[in-house]
């Protein structure tokens, strides 16, 4: 991961566990499937209208290829975006179906996805799932009769974030109050970057609907900050170290990732010893980038720039070796007056993401 330092936030999580039962077996045998599951599903986020959530699948039967997990809301609830699934809902009925990157669920394994919806009145969290067609029930027990489930083509892609996009998103630690500002302004920085590529590149990235995807952390600030990270050491990478593997094991995103270059900011910074930075496919960055995104850390064009340096490092540049005018250097710092330089956009063009850009 390339370091960068750059110097220089209400709704709690909700969260229900059901037991429950799942699946069946993938293939055509007389002999009865052990089956049996366990589901989270959380709210992540809340906010007047709308919401995020997340569901983790943990198998505990016999090995699934291929599942539909069904719910039901009691309370008028919507999809209106999901990934790492496809779902489809009609009328208050759910079914979220896997895609081609996580159909197999071997015994004690978890899958998870995660969607956005809107409410109005109550947002209820379901109380029943069923996982291809089994009932939840908490146990372990042979099925009715076995189920033939096809695994999903390879061409399968998820609903929500499409592929070969810039998906991006904003970690919130437990302790820290959901504010509107900080996606709102993290997306807007994002729409600029994307207007300076377009400008230098004559081609740009694509980001999704929803620009920003809230994730309610696991932790607290405390947490992400200290945790995997030597207090007599290096501090640099720790915050942003901890929610890197918490979003590639949530969202079941590698490093890097064939299907999007990702950015991450999180709202937790040890002040002096946090900081960010990038390699090809990811951005990383901590509480000041993120304070800075929502406008509250300075003028924004330096978080414009700061964005369009790391996200040249995301598109496989390296920095530059001197102050040289391009964003891939402290030349940033004077954004908008800074510039790509031939070579630069002709490896970024030709690089590994080259082909996200249009």
């Amino acid at each position: 991961m390339h370091r960068h330092q750059l110097r220089g936030a209400a709704i709690a999580a909700a969260l229900v566990v059901a037991a429950g039962g799942a699946a069946a077996l993938a293939t055509g045998s007389a002999s009865a499937a052990a089956a049996g599951c366990r589901v989270g599903y959380t709210i992540a986020s809340q906010w007047q209208g709308g919401f995020g959530a997340n569901v983790a699948v943990t198998n505990l039967g016999d090995p699934v290829n291929g599942w539909t997990l069904t719910w039901t809301y009691a309370n008028g609830q919507t999809v209106t975006q999901a990934w790492s699934a496809t779902v489809t809902q009609s009328g208050a009925n759910v079914s979220a179906t896997s895609v081609s990157y996580n159909a197999a669920i071997a015994t004690n394994a978890t899958v998870s996805f995660g969607f956005n919806g809107a409410w109005s009145g109550t947002n209820a969290v379901p109380n029943a799932f069923k996982l291809n067609n089994v009932a939840c029930t908490g146990t372990v027990g042979p099925t009715a009769s076995p189920t033939r489930s096809a695994s999903p083509s390879a061409s399968s892609s998820p609903a929500g974030p499409a592929l070969k996009t810039v998906r991006v998103f904003w970690l919130k630690p437990t302790d820290v109050a959901f504010d509107q500002r900080y996606p709102d302004g993290i997306a807007a920085v994002m729409r600029e970057a994307q207007r300076y590529y377009k400008q230098e590149l004559g081609r740009t990235f694509t980001l999704n609907a929803t620009v920003v995807e809230v994730v309610n952390g696991e932790h607290d600030r405390n947490w992400y900050i200290n945790t995997n990270c030597d207090p007599n050491g290096d501090r640099y990478w720790c915050v942003v170290g901890n929610m890197h593997q918490e979003l590639m094991r949530r969202f079941g995103i590698a490093n890097p990732d064939s299907r999007w270059l990702c950015v991450g900011e999180i709202s937790a910074e040890d002040p002096g010893k946090s900081g960010g930075g990038a390699s090809p496919g990811w951005v990383t960055l901590s509480g000041h980038d993120a304070d800075g995104g929502a406008g509250l850390n300075g003028p924004m064009n330096r978080w414009y720039g700061g964005m369009v340096h790391e996200l040249g490092h995301g598109f496989g540049l390296p920095d530059s070796s001197s102050t040289d005018g391009t964003p891939m250097s402290a030349s940033f710092y004077s954004y908008p007056n800074t510039h790509f330089s031939q070579a630069q956009k002709t490896a970024i063009l030709n690089g590994r993401y080259g082909s996200f850009l249009a």
